[in-house]
């Protein structure tokens, strides 16, 4: 299979078009998750590792083409501790290149010669987007959703992607078994985390900025909660419309999140999750390296977690 490589000579068209995703992958490092979870899935559905590498390509380029648009569109200043990439290549550039690398990553699962893979890939994508879509509408129209809403947007925006590396794997796969509840549980565990990390992790703050969904106007896990426990109090409110970089500000926000223990209650939401994670993947027979990638996740809760006491 023939990869994007960062180091062979570029056409001038090639290089235009590749040179601002080649800007991210060069100078930020992901977490990984996606590969590991891919690895960890193979556990039960058993491909080649021709395929399982085609499945990690693929995978890959789709998230990072989406980290390009989603900083675009949530006007992010630093992802990974670097500059985004439209600050470097400007909107238009970034915005042709992540949709190129869309494309790239279509033509690679088209390789495997597998309508069910194609139709997958499409169908995720477009799940992918709708979740973006309500994710935007809330926040530019300052609607804050219920908690079940919300669930429901992280399984689209979130889940679309791990569905998607599955559901290829699948494709060419002689089990038939439905791993949708647990792929979609380990999206809402990895979001929910995600969210309770922007607001209380220090190395998350140095990686990007200071709680930087206050700054994007965003309504995470935790910020949902404390709105709706306090449904006629509109301090939080009024500094996610500010979309605000004021440090003070935003550890205000923090305390009144803490005062209706929004924090306490996303790690007790962590908790079910990682309950019934384990639940579901012992009833499927059993999976070491899924359980392993479950338990690092969750351990982030204790080891990068802080406190903003003195405002």
């Amino acid at each position: 299979m023939k990869q994007t490589n960062t180091d062979e000579p570029q056409s001038p068209d090639s290089k235009a078009v590749l040179d601002p995703f080649l800007y991210l992958i060069k100078n930020s490092e992901g977490k990984g998750i996606r590969s590991s979870l891919i690895e960890a899935f193979n556990h039960w559905l058993e491909i080649s590792d021709q395929n399982i590498q085609l499945v990690k390509n693929i995978t890959e380029r789709l998230h990072s083409a989406s980290l390009m648009i989603d900083d675009v569109e949530d006007n992010s200043k630093l992802r990974r501790g670097i500059p985004c990439t439209h600050l470097m290549y400007g909107v238009p550039a970034t915005i042709n290149s992540a949709n190129y690398i869309y494309f790239e990553a279509l033509k690679d699962t088209q390789k495997l010669e597998n309508s069910r893979a194609t139709t997958v890939f499409v169908d995720e994508l477009l799940n992918l987007h709708k979740g973006q879509a309500l994710d935007i509408d809330w926040r530019d129209n300052f609607k804050c959703p219920t908690e079940s809403e919300y669930i429901e947007m992280v399984k689209n925006k979130t889940g679309g992607l791990f569905r998607l590396s599955v559901g290829i794997m699948q494709s060419v796969s002689a089990n038939t078994i439905d791993y949708t509840g647990v792929v979609n549980e380990m999206a809402v565990l990895f979001q929910i985390l995600d969210d309770y990390l922007n607001l209380q992790s220090s190395k998350y703050h140095a990686n990007k900025s200071f709680c930087e969904d206050l700054t994007e106007g965003k309504f995470s896990f935790p910020i949902i909660h404390s709105i709706n426990q306090l449904p006629n109090d509109r301090r939080l409110v009024n500094i996610i419309k500010q979309k605000t970089q004021d440090e003070m500000l935003k550890k205000y926000a923090v305390q009144i999140m803490k005062e209706t223990k929004s924090f306490e209650y996303s790690i007790k939401r962590l908790r079910e999750c990682e309950s019934r994670l384990y639940s579901e993947i012992e009833r499927l027979g059993g999976n070491e390296k899924l359980v392993a990638i479950v338990h690092a996740l969750m351990k982030q809760i204790n080891v990068e977690s802080t406190s903003f006491d003195s405002l």
